[in-house]
């Protein structure tokens, strides 16, 4: 059997940059956004990932501007997630050129929400975004960009939100993030 690679970045985006950091912590400023998405995609990525990483915390929507910018210039699929609270958040991001759109905080609120998206939009254009921290010998979700550390276990909520219409999963680990040390 062969194993498909698929190259996927995930670009975390602040106040309309792309910053990096390490554990989640003392984000830097990495570049535009959009000119970053099209090196990308020109260097052959298969798909572009976005997740405005403050949205929630500030309380505020997500990127409209970026998305729609950067999927007039980067013709592959587009994930956008941060800040999304509804299904009518997914319309205006697809309607901006998202293709899919990741949920984090909002879902772990209000599970229902996951079931909402799917029914109206399909599993296909959803990705359950999973912040996650190692906390003794298994994983829990965070929120609210891996501030808010939860009692949910990661596999759990994994295959309740699959069970309520998931397509997909984004995983981040926030104790190997930024270290280079691998997954």
């Amino acid at each position: 059997m062969t194993v498909a690679v698929r190259v996927i970045p995930c670009l975390d985006v602040s106040a309309g940059r792309v910053v990096k950091g390490i554990n989640f912590l003392n984000l830097r400023d990495a570049g535009d956004p959009v000119e970053l998405a099209r090196k990308y995609y020109e260097q052959g990525a298969d798909e572009i990932t976005f997740l405005d990483v403050t949205a929630t915390i500030d309380g505020r929507a997500t990127m409209y501007d970026v998305v729609r910018a950067t999927a007039e210039q980067v013709f592959i699929p587009l994930t956008v997630g941060g800040g999304v609270r509804s299904a009518d958040d997914v319309a205006r991001l697809q309607a901006h050129g998202a293709d899919k759109v990741g949920v984090n905080s909002a879902a772990i609120a209000r599970p229902a929400l996951l079931g909402e998206i799917a029914d109206r939009f399909g599993a296909q254009a959803l990705v359950l975004s999973l912040d996650v921290k190692r906390r003794g010998g298994r994983f829990v979700v965070t929120t609210h960009g891996g501030r808010t550390e939860t009692d949910l276990d990661a596999l759990t909520w994994a295959r309740e939100a699959i069970e309520r219409g998931v397509g997909e999963l984004l995983v981040n680990s926030i104790d190997a993030d930024g270290t280079k040390q691998g997954f």
